[in-house]
Parts: structure tokens; C-alpha cells; sequence
């Protein structure tokens, strides 16, 4: 063991050393590159990557008086092995002065401190480049992240998207400029972070940026990082229509600013305060969705946590703990790529969070989550409300009559399979008046699961509806949708399904209140879980 534990010093530091040889590829498990022995070798040891965001100086936004805290220059977070990759924070706004778009990187780079490129409002962080390309030379992955918090992103048409790909890739990729913001420095990807206005015509971004990198001398990469709540509401189709090399999955909470700029703050129920709940943890729902929906079969799932308590509101768990949950998640889910923290500098405040987490980590596995057949199985591809292929004719099963109350249980839709509930909705089953704790799916009242609270017995009527089915030809989708509204016709109920719940991003409670993104938007909100500074 003590030899085991020597060479895997050693060949930590011929990756580190040897980056001629070796690659560290943060999203590729198997590590096809090269250097055989040492791929194969560390495949054996199980290294699970680490991804951390930097840009937004998030610790110096919940600290404004500890500045010897602040956020670093890249390259301070890059002096050893432990965090893979940088997605840099944020490229904000899509189109602005001159037609070209604006980054902020809070207190190292921004329009307002740092200078802009003539008749544009693009900061000039050219000063990064010899950040950037040292963190490279180490093997890091150092990518460009779209969107964030309050984020002006979204296309008009397919033209306009790829257009804009064409601009990302001449001024932060393999293309040229006279307006490269990192100057020399080619950044190895994209990664879309999107949480507001729409996302038509992203998957055309998607694939110019895939079009120019085939011809490229290097490898370049597409990450997405959603929020746990599956599908998600801003990113759920393009995921579907497009090829991600990873995805970071946020499982920690977000935050709504309105338009008065009063900040609300909205728990995720997938969260990992909720790892222990089978009817929250969703990693299951993922990793399916990496093997059947997604269009690269070898996509990376990682779980998004914040390296905080001060991070997030909601999410936080200490290093060993996820390291526990990154062990047994890695020994269930052959999709499972590593951790994602939120950010750089809250993880270094934090006593090197981030290698207390991968220490934690380690190889081999660790124990299983009681989440995880419950995840699997009543969340499956044949009973969740996502999309799913069929080749054949697909039947929505609502029985010939739906059972509805009388007295108590009046206007109360009776428990249906393939239907989603939210905390505080109520159904009928076997003669009671149900109500659920918490967001449920395919979980039987009065089941093992424990969802359903039993309010009592009710006098029942029947009511004769027609059973309606949804047929699919090949290669199309088909979805619950058919079914919501046949209970729908029978019940004033709030029933959420897969395209009625596309836009909800979190259970606010575990009682009678859920908000979607199409409500937030009516009330002039939109989602921002950074800390901006």
C-alpha cells in the first residue's frame, strides 16, 4: 500500500510535469491520449476531476472587507493538480457596442476598471494571457463561460447564432482578431450558463463552434452547466439537440433578482442539502438522460456544489461529506465525471475546500445512496415525463373513468402514474384524499416512499372520460402532455408534467408553493444564483 501510495505521487507528477505527453483531459474518463501506460494507469487509480469556476470573485461579494481573500489571477489556482478545469466567468452580454460582446470578471477584469477595445464595450484583459496559458501548460482546461446571473443571452434566428460563433471563435478560440480580449491565449472551449430569456437557436451555435474546432490543431470543448431539476428550464432542449462534452449540474440553490433588484432566494429540492431524500437526489435522472437522450453517449455529468457555506444559500456540505457522495455516485453511475464548485476563490478562503474535497474523494468507492434505486427506477426512461424515442405508438394510460371526489375529495383528480406532483397537491387514491409532502413522481400513495400524507376517507363518484393516446413515428418525441390535460379536464388540480413544468426550477417548500420560470418572468424576475461583486 505505502508503494501504491508513493507511485501515485509519481504519476500525479509526470502529469503535471509532462503536459507534452499528457493532456489532462477533464472530460474524457479514459484518457485516450498518447501516453498509454500512464492513462491506463490512472483509469485504474479511478481520478475524478474537479472543475471550479473563477471570474466572479464570489467570495469577495460576501466579504467585502477581507480583500486579501479576493479573488486570485488565474494562475494562483493553478500551482497544483487539484482543480482540472476553469470555465471563466462570464462573457454577459452577447451583443452590445459595435456589435461585439462584453466580459466581467468582477475585480480582475471589467469594462469599467480595466478599459475597453475602441468603439466596443469589451473589457481588454490581455494582461490574463500568461495566466491562461500557464494554467494550460499545466493541463488544466480553461474555457469561456456564457451567461451567468444576469446574462443578456439569447439569439434571434439560427443566422444570428452562428454568426456569433463565428465571433466567439475569432476572438477567444482558434480564430483571429484585432479584438482579442485574451490576447494570444486560445481558450479550449465554451460552456453555456444560461439562466434566463430563451434558448431557440443555441444548438446552431452549438454546432458552428463544433464546425470550426474539427478542423482545429487542438481539442476543444462544450460544456453546459443546469440546474438539477431535470429537465432544466432554460437549457433542457438544447442539451437534447446538441453535443456536450460535460455538463455541471448545479445542485445547490439559485437566486431570483426582480426588476427593483430585490434578491429572493429559491432552494433547489434536488439540492444536495437533500442527498438522503429518494424522492429529491435526481442523479439518476441524469445519468439516464447521458446514456438514452443526450447526443454524445460519452457525456460527462458532474455535480455542481458550492465550495461555501457563504457560496450559496442552500447546497453546502463539508468536504467529506461530498467526497462520500462523489465516491458512491462514482461507483453507481458510469456517467458520473466529478465534482463542480462554485467558485475559485470561495474554495481557497474556505481552507483549500477544493482539495479537501478531491482528497476525500480518493479511488475506489464508497458507500451507496439510499437515493439510488428510487432515482432509477420510479424515475426511469419508462415513466418520466421527459422526452423519450419510440418507433412505435405510444399509449398515455388514463383509465376509460377517472375517479373524483365528492365532499372532501370534490374537484380532486384521482393519483395518476405518469404524472408529477409538487408539494401541497392533492389527489384521490383507493378512497382517500391524499395530499404530497413533496415533489413526487410515480410514487404510490401510501407506498413505501412516504410521500403521500393520508387525509382520510372520502365518498367517490365515477366519471366516465375517454382514454387518450399519443402516437410517435420514428425518431420523434412523445411526452405526458396528453395526460395532463385528461386530468386536467377532470380536475381544477395544479398538475405539473414535463412541458407544463418546463420552466419550474425548484420547489420553493415542502408544502403548497412551487414557482416555474414562466411565472417568475411574469413577475419581472429572472435567476441569479452568483454572487456578482
Amino acid at each position: 500500500m505505502a508503494f501504491l501510495q508513493r507511485f501515485r505521487v509519481f504519476l500525479t507528477k509526470c502529469i503535471i510535469l509532462a503536459p507534452a505527453l499528457l493532456q489532462t483531459h477533464a472530460f474524457d474518463n479514459s484518457r485516450s491520449d498518447n501516453c498509454k501506460f500512464l492513462v491506463a494507469l490512472r483509469k485504474y487509480f479511478q481520478f475524478t476531476e474537479i472543475c471550479s469556476y473563477w471570474g466572479q470573485n464570489s467570495y469577495g461579494a460576501t466579504h467585502t472587507s477581507d480583500t486579501v481573500n479576493w479573488q486570485q489571477g488565474l494562475a494562483h489556482y493553478c500551482q497544483d493538480d487539484t482543480i482540472n478545469a476553469f470555465p471563466i466567468a462570464f462573457l454577459n452580454v452577447f451583443f452590445s457596442t459595435g456589435g461585439l460582446p462584453e466580459i466581467n470578471l468582477a475585480n480582475t477584469c471589467n469594462p469599467t476598471d480595466s478599459g475597453v477595445f475602441s468603439g466596443t464595450n469589451l473589457a481588454n484583459c490581455q494582461f490574463l494571457a500568461a495566466d491562461i496559458q500557464a494554467c494550460q501548460t499545466k493541463g488544466k482546461i480553461v474555457t469561456l463561460s456564457l451567461g451567468g446571473a444576469t446574462g443578456a443571452a439569447s439569439f434571434s434566428s439560427d443566422a444570428q447564432a452562428q454568426d456569433f460563433a463565428d465571433t466567439i471563435w475569432n476572438l477567444f478560440l482558434g480564430g483571429s482578431s484585432s479584438t482579442r480580449p485574451f490576447g494570444a491565449a486560445v481558450l479550449d472551449g465554451v460552456d453555456l450558463d444560461i439562466e434566463g430569456g430563451g434558448t431557440t437557436y443555441y444548438a446552431s451555435f452549438i454546432s458552428r463552434i463544433r464546425s470550426h474546432a474539427s478542423g482545429a490543431n487542438k481539442q476543444y470543448y462544450v460544456t453546459a452547466a443546469p440546474q438539477c431539476v431535470y429537465p432544466d428550464a432554460y437549457l433542457g432542449t438544447v442539451l437534447n439537440a446538441a453535443a456536450f462534452d460535460a455538463v455541471y449540474v448545479q445542485y445547490f440553490q439559485f437566486r431570483l433578482t426582480n426588476n427593483s433588484h430585490a434578491t429572493l432566494s429559491y432552494n433547489n429540492f434536488c439540492g444536495l442539502q437533500n442527498y438522503n431524500n429518494a424522492n429529491a437526489w435526481d442523479f439518476g435522472l441524469w445519468d439516464n438522460w447521458a446514456k438514452t437522450v443526450a447526443v454524445n453517449k460519452n457525456v460527462k455529468v458532474y455535480i455542481g456544489a458550492p465550495a461555501s457555506s457563504t457560496a450559496a444559500g442552500s447546497g453546502y456540505v463539508d468536504a467529506a461529506t461530498l467526497g462520500s457522495i462523489a465516491k458512491a455516485t462514482r461507483a453507481t453511475y458510469s456517467s458520473f465525471g466529478g465534482i463542480m464548485l462554485w467558485d475559485a476563490s470561495q474554495a481557497y478562503a474556505n481552507g483549500r475546500f477544493d482539495s479537501a474535497v478531491k482528497s476525500a474523494m480518493g479511488a475506489g468507492t464508497g458507500s451507496n445512496p439510499s437515493t439510488t434505486t428510487q432515482a432509477t427506477t420510479t424515475l426511469s426512461t419508462t415513466k418520466s415525463t421527459t422526452t423519450t424515442k419510440s418507433t412505435t405508438a405510444t399509449s398515455i394510460s388514463p383509465s376509460a373513468t377517472t375517479t373524483v371526489g365528492t365532499g372532501n375529495c370534490a374537484s380532486v383528480a384521482a393519483w395518476a402514474s405518469n404524472v408529477a406532483y409538487v408539494g401541497g397537491q392533492q389527489v384521490t387514491y383507493n378512497g382517500h384524499l391524499w395530499t404530497a409532502q413533496w415533489w413526487t413522481y410515480g410514487d404510490t400513495p401510501g407506498g413505501s416512499a412516504g410521500v403521500w400524507t393520508d387525509n382520510g376517507a372520502c365518498n367517490l363518484k365515477l366519471v366516465a372520460t375517454s382514454a387518450i393516446s399519443a402516437s410517435a413515428s420514428a425518431g420523434h418525441h412523445t411526452t405526458a402532455t396528453h395526460s395532463v390535460a385528461f386530468v386536467k379536464a377532470v380536475s381544477s388540480a395544479s398538475i405539473i408534467s414535463s412541458k407544463a413544468s418546463v420552466g419550474a426550477r425548484t420547489t420553493l417548500s415542502q408544502s403548497t408553493t412551487s414557482h416555474s420560470a414562466a411565472s417568475a418572468s411574469s413577475l419581472g424576475v429572472h435567476s441569479s444564483r452568483f454572487f456578482r461583486f
